[in-house]
């Protein structure tokens, strides 16, 4: 049997970091997590290929060779995965699908052979059995969540590591919260369902053998659902394997805003290797995160929060959301004032909208507001429902937050106050004099700093982080580089 797996295209979005990427001469930032545990999850027998179409490209002669193709897909890569189908189909191939896109809303792609839903550690194996006795069916589904310390490592050797800015693992699925826009409860329920200490350090091993060195993205819906267990178990082994290994990676991660309350698990997380956090603040308005029931930002200093958090040596990425029902026309200027007063370098504002099967999308159903399905990209300026602010007024407002805060003198202002209140402990990590930094910043200096718009901002964070912060220079640099990549997609 032979199996092509084939990972769609992303469009340019805010988390593409496309334009970034180029000065380090990579194609994308993340593998296909979802798409390698599966691959390892089939009979060892069956040949596979992978092509991830980000970083290459899927050729008639892929789709010739193959007797299955397996996608998998978010919502944002639907256009793409429109386009995969349409030409396995014409090359006759059989198409087994799954993954977050198809489990929300499989109706929509006919074209699909097989139908692999929910948690593949419950409904591949199934499907295999049916597979090998030649009569798989449509559909396979299941409700029941999976222990997934039965999951098995990546197969990393499906892909060249080298065309990725940072690899994947994944410690814990699910969220103990229940905001009413996400569908992350939907796909992975309420209880955080965790791997032992003994799978962690077998994934980062995995990764450290086949010669990886820098960044490690842990995947998980909410790092900190089960903070017992990461005290106890988890992090004090990473934290001895780190040391053990000279610290060969840095590890960035998704958590909730309450990461803040716990002053012992940021430290470990730090002394693990722990450098950056994205946390959901979705806006400084009660009454809207009321609205979402997202109670564990409510009745906080959210900016303290925020600036805890940076002090104790974390960067947090920001989430933030204008769209509410409850959303004065005050909010534009509240987020912009909140962004550059946090010191939230990477901001990301979206419009809210309603992914299939969250309480949000059934509470707008029911009110006979829902327009279609959302695009995936909340950046992109696109609705799915009828807001109660006049639309354009939400649309220009959006735009407005937007193209202040990447505007060269919001950015590089908040850039320098991150720098001036971020302390770090400092870990020698492998990746620190690697030729291909060294490149980005001589590229650096000729499109931002020659070239650019914004070349007076560049050359005063350079002059500042020399003379004040000299070992957050390469730090620095990274900064101005994905500001570039932020206002290209501003449109800036």
């Amino acid at each position: 049997m032979r199996i092509l797996f084939v990972y769609p295209e992303y469009p340019d979005t805010f988390w593409s970091f496309k334009h970034a990427l180029k000065f380090i001469s990579k194609k994308a930032s993340f593998p296909p997590l979802g798409l390698l545990t599966v691959a390892a999850m089939l009979p060892q027998e069956w040949e596979k290929k992978l092509i991830d179409m980000n970083v290459s490209v899927l050729t008639d002669e892929d789709l010739r060779w193959a007797d299955y193709i397996f996608i998998s897909a978010m919502t944002v890569q639907k256009k793409s995965v429109l386009e995969v189908i349409k030409r396995s189909k014409k090359s006759g191939n059989k198409i087994v699908a799954g993954g977050p896109l198809f489990t929300m809303g499989y109706e929509e792609f006919e074209g699909v052979d097989h139908l692999v839903l929910n948690e593949a550690e419950r409904t591949l194996p199934p499907f295999i059995d049916d597979l090998k006795k030649g009569c798989g069916r449509h559909i396979y589904t299941s409700e029941e969540w999976p222990d997934i310390r039965e999951t098995p490592y990546p197969q990393w050797d499906l892909i060249d590591m080298k065309k990725y800015a940072s690899m994947s693992v994944q410690y814990s699925r699910g969220c103990p919260f229940n905001c009413e826009f996400c569908d992350i409860i939907v796909l992975n329920g309420h209880k955080p369902r965790t791997k032992s200490k003994e799978q962690v350090l077998g994934e980062v091993g995995g990764l450290y053998k086949q010669g990886w060195r820098g960044g490690v993205f842990f995947v998980d819906d909410n790092f900190i659902g089960n903070r017992k267990k990461l005290k106890l178990e988890i992090l004090p082994s990473l934290i001895d394997w780190m040391k053990q290994k000279k610290y060969p990676f840095h590890f960035l991660t998704e958590a909730s805003v309450n990461l803040s309350d716990d002053e012992e698990l940021m430290q470990l997380m730090v002394k693990a290797g722990f450098r950056r956090v994205f946390i959901g603040i979705e806006t400084p308005n009660e009454d809207s995160l009321a609205e979402c029931n997202k109670h564990q930002n409510k009745n906080r200093d959210l900016i303290a929060c925020v600036k805890k958090i940076q002090g104790a040596g974390l960067e947090v990425q920001g989430g933030f959301i204008v769209g509410f029902d409850n959303d004065p026309p005050s909010i534009f200027e509240r987020q912009i004032r909140f962004i550059q007063k946090s010191g939230i370098v990477t901001a990301m504002v979206g419009l809210l909208n309603a992914p299939r099967g969250t309480r949000l999308y059934h509470r707008l159903k029911k009110e006979n507001r829902l327009l279609n399905d959302p695009s995936g990209d909340n950046t992109d300026c696109s609705l799915n429902f009828v807001p109660k602010m006049n639309i354009e007024t939400l649309i220009n407002g959006y735009k407005n937050i937007v193209k202040t805060i990447y505007s060269p003198d919001h950015y590089y202002k908040r850039v320098i106050k991150f720098l001036k209140e971020y302390r770090p402990k400092q870990l020698r990590t492998k990746t620190s004099l690697k030729f291909s930094y060294f490149k980005a910043f001589l590229k650096s200096i000729w499109i931002l700093g020659i070239k650019g718009k914004e070349r007076l901002y560049y050359w005063k964070l350079i002059s500042w982080t020399l003379l004040r912060r000299p070992r957050f220079f390469s730090l620095a640099i990274s900064f101005a580089i994905y500001g570039f990549h932020f206002r290209k997609i501003a449109g800036i």
